[in-house]
């Protein structure tokens, strides 16, 4: 759950509040139901939910996951698995009662460790989850070039050398700004390598 939860709340902390819950879902859907660790994710999944839909407009969406969220945390330790949940319940609350809170003042940053994690932080199994992430999450992006990207970065890293595709993966992830770019990049360098391969293949079969 480490990498998951490191990763879904540094997407959160960089404002891709709709986005974060993905970091959390596979974990959260293979855990025991009721289970301390499944109702800290859902709640968790329900808040980030609650904040997006506040931002957007959507109060009424915006107050009943708040209220769902603060059921799923209720009765868990104040910092559990790192993350301090007083203080995500207490935004919970005023959310509830208030939801322009989440447009008006900057939303609540999650902190893990008491930190305030952010993609620039993370590292490779992490970025990783993220890079996932963010492509199944946001438009505009196609999940199996940056699938392979991650696959071709995972051989870089065994190998010892941390080079082209590991870079991309992290830029992709960390520079939000040139994430378009940075995609655009990473895309031909895919295609390029799997021209390469497909030449290669049953050469010597």
């Amino acid at each position: 759950m480490d990498d998951s939860l490191r990763a879904g709340v540094a997407i959160y902390n960089a404002g891709a509040y709709r986005a974060a819950h993905g970091a959390w879902e596979a974990t959260w859907l293979d855990l025991e139901d009721g289970s301390d660790d499944e109702r800290f994710l859902h709640g968790l999944i329900q808040f980030t939910a609650a904040v997006h839909h506040a931002r957007d407009g959507n109060h009424s969406g915006a107050t009943g996951l708040a209220v769902s969220a603060q059921r799923y945390l209720d009765g868990l330790p104040a910092d559990y698995r790192g993350v301090d949940l007083d203080a995500v319940r207490a935004y919970l609350s005023e959310l509830e009662s208030d939801p322009d809170v989440a447009v008006r003042d900057d939303p609540l940053s999650l902190r893990l460790d008491g930190d305030v994690v952010t993609p620039d932080e993370l590292d490779f199994d992490a970025i990783v989850v993220a890079a996932e992430v963010l492509a199944e999450e946001l438009d505009g992006y196609d999940e199996s070039i940056v699938a392979d990207a991650i696959e071709y970065a995972r051989e870089e890293v065994t190998e010892g050398r941390q080079t082209q595709f590991t870079a991309m993966v992290f830029d992709f992830v960390q520079n939000e700004t040139q994430r378009g770019l940075v995609y655009q990049r990473m895309g031909e360098h895919v295609r390029l390598r799997r021209r390469r391969e497909n030449d290669v293949s049953g050469l010597f079969e």
